[in-house]
């Protein structure tokens, strides 16, 4: 699944190619995602897109009447093309731009979204219980701490709760403990507020990075322009489990949290 990097960089990647752009026409080939594409969507045919912008994992295309919401799902993957390109299997949606090119959103398991807000995005049931951007000033020292005290879950389940911080997925959250020195495993109240400040510190330094470098690429992301991401060349513990440690060279372990792999090194990662 494309993490808060990939969707960013896809942002960065579609902005200069559809800002400012009129719609001309709206194609929707399957209407049966994760929920169906409404029919308001043809709002937009006429408009010019006013900005591109994102919350968490949710491209937000803003128009003068609303604003048309994306999610990529699980293996979705959005591209600006040439408006004569052809068809391949699973390309569900076209927007159509008067200068001849065209956002389209290929979807082979189908759970991405495509929906149109008119009233205040924020406000969305999607979007109104989501916690702070990790890139924010928001999202800053002592957060981390105030929200931990009495949480008895695990340090990583607890960061990856997008009502705490949205964005931080599962490969970066092993990176960031592992390069913080915090087992994934350790329960967030008993953790000191200096190592979560710290923590806050390195989550912003590892997904900056990742968006810097154009994403991970795993099995399904690719670039807005078709390049891979990346990051998943300096992954240092993510998907190494067995491996020597890039630190210590002791053997990286493995648990499963919540259905996700957890690589943690046991010598550099404590408690």
């Amino acid at each position: 699944m494309p993490e808060l990097p990939e969707v960013e960089v896809c942002r960065l990647g579609i902005s200069p190619h559809i800002k400012s752009q009129i719609v001309s026409k709206v194609i929707v080939r399957n209407k049966r995602l994760r929920w169906p594409i409404p029919d308001e969507i043809s709002t937009v045919v006429g408009l010019p897109v006013e900005s591109v912008d994102r919350r968490a994992k949710y491209l937000l295309l803003r128009f003068n009447k609303g604003t048309l919401l994306l999610h990529l799902g699980m293996s979705g993957a959005i591209r600006v093309i040439d408006e004569n390109t052809p068809i391949v299997k699973h390309d569900h949606f076209d927007l159509v731009f008067e200068h001849g090119k065209v956002l389209r959103l290929n979807d082979p398991r189908r759970f991405g979204a495509v929906l149109w807000l008119e009233n205040d995005v924020d406000e969305h049931n999607l979007l109104t219980k989501l916690g702070p951007e990790p890139l924010s000033d928001e999202f800053s020292k002592g957060y981390l701490f105030n929200k931990a005290k009495n949480r008895k879950v695990p340090i990583k389940t607890f960061i990856m709760n997008n009502h705490i911080v949205v964005g931080v997925g599962n490969i970066y959250a092993n990176e960031a403990l592992f390069e913080a020195g915090i087992l994934p495993t350790v329960k967030a109240c008993d953790i000191e507020e200096v190592r979560l400040n710290q923590l806050t510190d390195i989550i912003k330094k590892v997904l900056s990075a990742a968006i810097k470098q154009g994403g991970t690429t795993l099995k399904d992301f690719t670039q807005a322009d078709g390049r891979p991401g990346y990051f998943e060349q300096s992954l240092q513990v993510y998907g190494r489990a067995g491996k020597l440690c890039v630190n210590c060279q002791t053997i990286l372990l493995e648990v499963r949290q919540s259905n996700r792999s957890s690589v943690y090194c046991p010598q550099c990662q404590q408690g």
